[in-house]
């Protein structure tokens, strides 16, 4: 397994050499030059299998550069009930009859990052010791990947992690996560403007290749494909739980803003798992609602990001669209780079309308959108009919999922984080604070370490050469 870039300008790498970066040197993402594809017969094997050798099975797919030995121990490592709250690793919850809730956040930081992020870790300890070696993580976060990232790579050998988060825009739990850790390799920047202001400084970083080889820059954000391939386990333990039938269609409902988790749906339905339908579900910064509905990318200013009750997927610019983008022009690098070349000069596109049937019919997308009211309505509907709390934007996908849904075919919701972390919109809409795990009570009163930013680029780099040591 080789991997090239969507802009057509890196020559085919290892999966080693991608792991630790974000960016293609050309300002593409990585993709596997070639995507595995599993048969029926392939499928049945797999669908009895524990997490653990399940997402071996999967993973070891996209890995040519590690022994398997070693990649076995370091998934097994990785998914156990004392890090996942039990053997399942992610329970599926019947609602009702063909009705889901996919279990993503009983990791570490109570979000369905941590499914990813822990196996990062581990993986990059490994390559790093094996191959004597240091990185810089720059990432940024719109709520969960943050605490999950520095969660999953405090103490590790090797690992320096530099967090940008949009000041004052996360839910008081989301910020206590990540500013209440005291390890000496993580360092929070608060940045004074939105998630997309974070997002463009970390790209500038990646795309200065002198300051990144120098510095040794790499990425968690979900541009990170190591992040991907972890999440695609999920949607094979999903849909293995709920289809009567191997081979029979399950639709999966998804909360996305940067599209990274949905993009691992994407490459699972690549592979052969019989997924119908892909659902994106959006909040007011509804980007990707319009690109599903009309065909048209049109990535917004900070003007017009809207400060939600679902603040994880505050986000106008949704990255990991490249990738689909990519498989849905056929792969054709050159028209991609076209494309992108506008959205990095602040422009959209529209698709032909042969692109825009090809999107829903053979590939299956459909979109949403919800807005607060939405939001509270459902959470309360949710906990009213099967006494189960949702977080916000669990809550936007279980809209999504009902407006979009077959009774005669299997739905999962997949679950984006635990109600814990939102509980002022938790009041509003039941009238009672959510549970927390009792490691977590009195998160919020710890002392917190964190730094404030300009959103400017010139001012992170600095930040990032005094604190960096060769």
């Amino acid at each position: 397994m080789r991997y090239i870039s969507t802009r057509g300008g890196m020559p085919p790498k290892s999966f080693s050499e991608i792991l630790l970066g974000g960016l293609a040197p050309d300002g593409g993402l990585v993709m596997p030059e070639v995507c595995p594809k599993l048969d029926l017969a392939k499928l049945t094997q797999l669908a009895t299998l524990p997490y653990p050798e399940l997402a071996f099975e999967i993973i070891s797919l996209f890995v040519d550069d590690i022994p398997a030995a070693d990649l076995k121990a370091l998934v097994a490592k990785t998914y156990t009930s004392e890090v996942f709250g039990s053997a399942d690793i992610t329970p599926v919850i019947t609602l009702e009859k063909n009705l889901y809730l996919q279990q993503l956040s009983n990791g570490p930081t109570l979000a369905f990052k941590d499914m990813a992020m822990q196996l990062l870790g581990n993986l990059f300890e490994y390559v790093l010791a094996r191959d004597n070696r240091q990185i810089n993580i720059v990432g940024a976060t719109s709520g969960d990947t943050g605490s999950a990232a520095e969660y999953a790579m405090r103490g590790k050998k090797g690992v320096n992690v530099f967090m940008l988060s949009p000041a004052g825009k996360m839910s008081p739990f989301q910020r206590a996560q990540m500013f209440s850790l005291q390890e000496p390799n993580i360092h929070n920047i608060a940045v004074t403007s939105m998630f997309d202001a974070c997002q463009d400084m970390v790209k500038a970083i990646n795309n200065d290749a002198d300051f990144k080889q120098k510095y040794k820059i790499g990425a968690v954000n979900s541009i990170n494909w190591g992040r991907v391939v972890a999440q695609i386990c999920y949607y094979f333990k999903g849909y293995f739980a709920v289809a009567r039938t191997v081979g029979e269609p399950v639709d999966f409902c998804v909360p996305s803003g940067n599209f990274g988790n949905i993009c691992a749906g994407h490459m699972a339905r690549q592979m052969g798992l019989p997924i119908r339908k892909l659902i994106v579900a959006t909040n007011e910064n509804d980007v990707l609602d319009e690109f599903f509905s009309s065909g048209g990318y049109h990535p917004r200013g900070l003007d017009r990001t809207y400060e939600t009750s679902s603040p994880s997927m505050d986000i106008t610019k949704a990255s990991n669209l490249e990738r689909f983008v990519f498989d849905l022009l056929g792969r054709d690098a050159d028209t991609l780079a076209d494309l992108w070349s506008g959205i990095d000069a602040g422009k959209g596109f529209q698709l032909s309308k042969e692109n825009f049937s090809k999107m829903h019919d053979v590939y299956g997308f459909r979109s949403s959108r919800s807005t607060h009211d939405d939001r509270l309505s459902n959470i309360r509907s949710v906990f009213a009919n099967y006494g189960r709390e949702i977080d916000p934007h669990t809550a936007d996908g279980f809209k999504a999922a009902l407006e979009h849904r077959d009774a005669n075919i299997a739905m999962v919701i997949l679950e984006t984080a635990l109600p814990a972390k939102f509980e002022d919109t938790m009041l509003e809409a039941i009238g009672q604070k959510p549970q927390r795990p009792a490691a977590l009570v009195g998160l919020e009163d710890l002392p917190q370490r964190f730094d404030v930013l300009e959103a400017n680029v010139a001012a992170l780099k600095a930040y990032l050469v005094e604190r960096i040591k060769d």
